[in-house]
């Protein structure tokens, strides 16, 4: 019934000219009415629709995250993530795509929200296959000519793509990933909306945690990986990155690449199951451990060498039915982070595992950045407080290495610490991989597999201190600095003989702390401006009558003199008492 259904559907991929130049019209439409003024409205519209103004009107909201909650603020923050999901899911890809990155800031995002926001559905109705032929025909340089047949049924409909299965005409099958017409144009158009709206809530952060929040590096961030998921190509690139990254795992494998385009991607099909639904006899003990270390000593190279995978669930990996290998699917939500923040990060776990959390405590602010809100004293006493947890923890308990790095990141916020914005979509894939490791062979300590790679990471860190490129650089400057010694040390002693040599020392002060004070000379302006006024209506009011009487209306004015100075003054007032609760 396949065989025949496919051969009916086959006549569907040869489009004529007058039926390809309908969708290609249908496209351009689609594009169209892709405006920023548009979709301003829609997003304006739909925000209050759902009520999302009323939850951030009031800066003692954010007051809220930061602190223990009661059961009644957990109810608000719950239903807050209630109407935020159905927020983003009503305005579409752009935003179900922000969804899924939030849900990795729980270092900012409370448990209730982030909850809510886990279930955003990214699967959505699929285009008609029609609109998907001619964007294949358009980009694929042979055009629905290199296909032998493409089952007009996906495989699956993302917010961003549609795959479908299909068979080239040289035999071979393959999944063709094909990204929804407009969608390109529709991130662009709302990334300019979103970076506005970015700008205005960081304005109503209070300064320590604006200090430490940076908001619009975060939809930079965002926008960053989200353009690498709207170009095949740079999927492709990265795919192919990684499969030399796997290649001396034996039971790893990343898929072929048939063909790419900017919105069209042709590759291995892999017919198998995920790793959360394989038969269990299909594989032994001895094959699932096999794989499980393959996989953990693979995820362990491509962290320590600063990529990541953010979201190496059980779902995007595949069993191959043929060859028993484990395929890593889905190369979307992939990133780089500092290979030498990667570095301290596999520092502080081998330090916490031995027990040495002092070490574990200095290798942690070799990634986070304290600011000038943050008690040193004090954080360093709350992560040595933590580590202790995890010094003999165990892969199945409550203390694992995906919940100790999300801890770190949670105290580092609430300690107002600035952390880089990778790391947490980092810490989400190590927890993935865990949790995958976990999944395919639980007998197994996910710990112990990846202390067995300690030879390897120690390997590749020395590599990198101590490769041609690092020494060549090192050299070069010691010898820029013996070559220029002479000549400065000559300029000292010339100064010193004539008794000229000075030290500029330049103090600056912070942009919060600038800001603050200019608030606090306004205020104080005002109250000067406001207290001359006053005191003079006063004057006007006691003697104007006798030193002016010649003057029609000089009561009436010293009146309004007085009055105005008074709101002024009620006013300085406010905005003290505002800032002191904000």
């Amino acid at each position: 019934m396949q065989a025949q259904r496919l051969e009916e559907e086959r006549s569907r991929i040869h489009l004529p000219q007058g039926m390809k130049r309908k969708y290609l019209g249908e496209i351009e439409a689609i594009r169209r009415r892709i405006t920023t003024g548009r979709r301003y409205r829609e997003i304006i519209g739909t925000i209050s629709k759902h009520g999302m103004l009323h939850f951030l009107k009031d800066r003692l909201w954010w007051n809220m995250l930061w602190r223990f909650r009661s059961e009644k603020e957990e109810e608000q923050l719950r239903v807050f993530g209630i109407r935020l999901r159905k927020l983003f899911e009503e305005l579409g890809p752009t935003f179900i795509k922000l969804g899924q990155v939030l849900v990795t800031r729980q270092e900012f995002i409370p448990d209730a929200i982030t909850a809510e926001l886990a279930e955003l559905l990214d699967e959505v109705p699929p285009l008609p296959f029609e609109l998907i032929a001619v964007t294949i025909d358009e980009e694929v340089d042979e055009g629905l000519e290199l296909f032998e047949w493409i089952d007009p049924e996906p495989l699956g409909s993302a917010s961003l793509a549609q795959v479908y299965r299909a068979k080239l005409k040289d035999g071979r099958l393959c999944a063709v990933k094909v990204v929804r017409p407009g969608v390109d144009r529709l991130f662009h158009t709302d990334i300019k909306i979103i970076k506005r709206f970015a700008r205005n809530l960081q304005s109503l952060f209070p300064p320590a945690i604006a200090a430490s929040i940076d908001l619009i590096g975060l939809v930079q961030d965002y926008y960053s990986s989200a353009m690498n998921e709207l170009d095949m190509r740079t999927e492709a690139r990265t795919m192919e990155e990684h499969r030399k990254l796997a290649k001396e795992f034996e039971t790893v494998h990343i898929p072929h690449i048939y063909f790419v385009s900017p919105h069209v991607l042709v590759m291995e099909f892999v017919d198998g199951w995920t790793l959360k639904d394989f038969p269990v006899d299909f594989l032994t003990f001895e094959e699932r451990f096999e794989r499980m270390i393959d996989l953990a000593h693979y995820y362990v190279k491509t962290f320590s060498e600063g990529y990541y995978h953010a979201d190496p669930h059980g779902s995007n990996i595949m069993i191959d039915k043929h060859t028993k290998k484990a395929v890593i699917l889905d190369w979307g939500m992939v990133g780089r982070m500092d290979a030498v923040h990667a570095e301290a990060l596999f520092r502080m776990l081998l330090h916490i595992r031995l027990n040495q959390t002092e070490d574990a405590t200095e290798a942690v602010l070799d990634f986070v950045s304290p600011t000038q809100f943050t008690d040193t004293v004090k954080f360093k006493d709350q992560l040595r407080s933590e580590f202790i947890y995890y010094v003999n923890s165990e892969q199945g308990s409550d203390y694992n290495w995906g919940h100790l790095l999300l801890q770190i990141i949670l105290i580092s916020m609430k300690n107002y610490c600035r952390i880089p914005n990778g790391l947490a979509l980092w810490a989400k894939g190590f927890s993935a991989a865990e949790g995958t490791a976990r999944w395919l062979c639980p007998e197994i300590s996910f710990h112990t597999v990846v202390e067995s790679a300690d030879i390897q990471l120690l390997r590749r860190w020395l590599g990198r201190r101590f490769n041609y490129r690092a020494n060549a650089s090192f050299i070069t400057e010691i010898g820029k600095l013996i070559h220029t010694f002479p000549r400065r040390f000559n300029k000292i002693l010339e100064h010193l003989a004539w008794n000229d040599l000075r030290m500029v020392l330049e103090t600056r002060i912070s942009p919060d702390t600038h800001v603050t004070i200019n608030k606090m000379v306004n205020r104080m302006t005002l109250g000067i401006i406001s207290t001359g006024f006053f005191v003079g209506a006063t004057i006007l009011l006691s003697f104007g009558s006798v030193v002016f009487q010649q003057i029609p209306g000089i009561k009436l004015l010293a009146v309004g003199i007085l009055w105005g100075s008074s709101g002024l003054a009620l006013y300085v007032l406010w905005r003290m008492v505002r800032s002191n609760r904000a």
